[in-house]
C-alpha cells in the first residue's frame, strides 16, 4: 500500500507544479504586455494595476500605449462601476 501513496502523491507534486507554471506565465505574459501599455502613462502605477486586472481577464492587452482596442474585444468592452472603460 505505501508504494501506491508514494506513487499518487508523486503524480499530485507534478501535476500541481504544472499548474503554478502555467499561471506564472499568465502572469509574465500580462505583466510584459501592461509595462509597454502603461510605458506613457502619467499614474503608471494606476495604469499597470488597471492593465493587469484585464489582462488576466482577457487574456490580452492591445498594442502600443493608446488606443488599437479594437483588437481585443473583451478589453475594450470592460466597464468600471460608473460606466467608463476599466482598461487603460
Amino acid at each position: 500500500m505505501k508504494p501506491v501513496f508514494a506513487v499518487i502523491f508523486l503524480l499530485c507534486l507534478v501535476f500541481s507544479s504544472s499548474l503554478f507554471e502555467v499561471t506564472m506565465a499568465a502572469s509574465g505574459f500580462c505583466d510584459s504586455k501592461c509595462s509597454v501599455r502603461c510605458s506613457k502613462a502619467g499614474i503608471k502605477d494606476r495604469c499597470l494595476k488597471y492593465c493587469g486586472i484585464c489582462c488576466e481577464k482577457c487574456k490580452c492587452v492591445p498594442s502600443g500605449t493608446y488606443g488599437n482596442k479594437h483588437e481585443c474585444p473583451c478589453y475594450r468592452d470592460m466597464k468600471n462601476s460608473k460606466g467608463k472603460p476599466k482598461c487603460p
